[in-house]
């Protein structure tokens, strides 16, 4: 399935049934903002199933490693790695592996953050996925993005559970040469 035809499927409501399995909660974590809880998905096994198998489903081609954004990529990244026939890489926040390690840095709203993989994490030309539960401005997904492709990865496409489409993170991807899919989007912040 492509990009073209999730986001299609986004927009008609193919997945109003996961998106009615998110909660949201006001003004957390701070005053003004809406925030998308999946933990109330992950408690529903069919939801949880079917978020597994419909990211699957839209799987573009042959994968080598998921790699998992910390820390609930790591759910979505070994879960989808099982169908798809897939390791596992640990996208985790810098000075959280042992051994060798390289890392990217990445600004945030207030800031600046590193994120790191093992230095041996993937052979060169390892076909990545991608995978985080959402997507809001981009930056720490660019930002693994860059990282993998610093490895020596192809890294073609990225999946998450939401997208937050008003905040411009998945047109930011596709703007790095991304395929990105989400299965649902919510609008506003």
């Amino acid at each position: 399935m492509s990009g073209a035809t999730l986001s299609t499927e986004v927009s008609n409501g193919a997945n109003d049934d996961l998106k009615a399995l998110i909660r949201t909660i006001p003004d957390f974590p701070k005053p003004g903002i809406m925030f998308r809880d999946i933990t109330t998905l992950l408690l529903d096994a069919d939801g949880l199933a079917q978020s597994v198998e419909r990211m699957a489903a839209a799987t573009i081609g042959k994968i080598d490693l998921v790699a998992g954004i910390e820390a609930r990529g790591f759910l979505f990244a070994a879960a989808l790695a099982l169908p798809l026939k897939a390791g596992v890489l640990l996208i985790r926040k810098d000075g959280k592996l042992p051994g060798a390690t390289i890392a990217e840095d990445y600004a945030l709203e207030y800031g600046s953050d590193r994120i790191a993989i093992h230095a041996d994490a993937c052979a060169p030309g390892a076909r990545i996925l991608l995978i985080d539960d959402l997507i809001a401005t981009g930056g720490t997904a660019r930002a693994a993005v860059r990282l993998l492709r610093k490895a020596g990865a192809v890294v073609t496409q990225a999946q998450f559970l939401v997208d937050l489409p008003d905040l411009g993170g998945a047109d930011a991807l596709r703007a790095d040469g991304i395929e990105v899919t989400s299965l649902v989007a919510f609008e506003g912040h």
